[in-house]
């Protein structure tokens, strides 16, 4: 599985149109082919800044996902919008239960 957890920084000009935008591009992409989830949130401590958590089911499906004309305009979108870098982290990982 791989999973990402990004961010974009908001500004108050632009934090209505970027919050649509990355609600859309997450339910455009929990549609996808391999997309397990795929959700933005607001972070609690800092309210200028959106949160991503994604998880794929592997690397194919999110080479798919990137290669989309959508998913490039949507970074496109967002580094013009935002008055700081974004980042997103990608991990591989595998699904395990806590030692009893």
């Amino acid at each position: 599985m791989i999973i990402i957890i990004g961010h974009i920084i908001t500004s108050p000009e632009t934090a209505a149109e970027t919050t649509r935008l990355c609600t859309e591009h997450s339910a455009r992409s929990r549609a996808e082919p391999g997309c397990l989830a795929h959700n933005v949130h607001a972070d609690c401590e800092d309210p200028a800044r959106l949160v991503f958590v994604e998880r794929w089911a592997d690397m194919d499906a999110l080479r798919a996902h990137l290669a989309l004309p959508e998913s490039q305009a949507f970074v496109r979108e967002m580094r013009a919008l935002s008055p700081a870098p974004t980042e997103r982290k990608i991990y591989m990982a595998e699904e395990s239960s806590p030692a009893r």
